[in-house]
């Protein structure tokens, strides 16, 4: 039984650990310093503690395998807890296949979406390029916004890092 609880500490501290480097990536990412090196400091202490469990008793390979199964573990924890978390921003351009880009704007702007239309010229003609820039939060919002005028549309997101200005609707409490 003893053995058993052995087991499931390693594991549990290894996915702990790595869900939390996982975090910490995010928060170096994006310049969060005070909370990455907070977050860095647990992660480290957990991470050696582990480490010394399996390392010291490397004549029982169940050790190795809880090791190795928390960090697998860990690194699916991890992205599931940054997906729901979802800090950041990114940036989305929009380019409309069949439909208006006017119903689209309305539609993006009535959803709280700052929106900026740039001139494109595509293998088909001249393309309506808008331009958005959302918190990580409302992307599903923003592809529903999408959706709901033209299925169709080529969307692209890339992650970004605003210096300063723009309009971002008001966050939601």
């Amino acid at each position: 039984m003893e053995a058993l609880l052995g087991y499931a500490l390693i594991f549990m501290a290894r996915v702990v650990d790595v869900s939390m480097a996982t975090t910490r990536t995010l928060m170096v990412v994006q310049g969060r310093r005070l909370q990455a090196a907070a977050i860095g400091f647990f992660e480290v202490g957990i991470y050696v503690t582990v480490l010394g469990k399996v390392v010291s008793s490397l004549d029982n390979p169940l050790n190795l395998l809880a090791y190795c199964a928390g960090f697998a573990a860990g690194n699916f924890v991890g992205i599931t807890i940054e997906n729901k978390i979802a800090m950041g921003n990114l940036s989305a351009q929009i380019i409309l296949k069949s439909s208006s880009e006017s119903d689209l704007v309305d539609a993006l702007r009535n959803n709280g979406f700052g929106v900026t239309i740039l001139e494109g010229q595509g293998i088909e003609g001249p393309r309506e390029i808008l331009s958005v820039v959302l918190n990580r939060k409302d992307m599903q919002k923003l592809k529903s916004a999408v959706d709901s005028v033209d299925t169709n549309a080529f969307i692209t997101i890339n992650n970004i890092t605003p210096v300063r200005g723009g309009y971002f609707a008001p966050m939601k409490k």
